[in-house]
């Protein structure tokens, strides 16, 4: 299986920009499906973004679309999220996760997770 670490995360200010990073280790992430969910305080997990196996085609939550890119750098075996024009509303727990579906927004097709790092945006 794949071991997932996420980094990047922090406190930053409204209109601010932070990368995340999720270090993948015992499998190459060619063989996964990546996605980025997020958790905030008394609420669901929920879809951020993914980026598929096969192809490489990245898909967004309504709420992200246009502010934050997931790109993978296969050499360094790594995937980040790029966040930009952060709002309060993006504090949470970001968690990344590898799937072995073709391409996935859901959290059941996923089978492994990062432990999460965390992003809280000020006003």
């Amino acid at each position: 299986q794949v071991q997932l670490v996420e980094s990047g995360g922090g406190l930053v200010q409204a209109g601010d920009s932070l990368r995340l990073s999720c270090a993948a280790s015992g499998r190459s992430l060619r063989s996964y499906t990546m996605g980025w969910f997020r958790q905030a305080p008394g609420k669901e997990r929920e879809f951020v973004g993914t980026i598929s196996r096969t192809f490489g085609f990245t898909s967004y939550a309504d709420s992200v679309r246009g502010r934050f890119t997931i790109s993978r750098d296969n050499a360094k075996n790594t995937v980040y999220l790029q966040m930009n024009s952060l709002k309060p509303e993006d504090t949470a727990v970001y968690y990344c996760a590898a799937s072995t579906m073709e391409e996935s927004v859901r959290r059941i097709d996923y089978d492994y997770w990062g432990q999460g790092t965390q992003v809280t945006v000020s006003s």
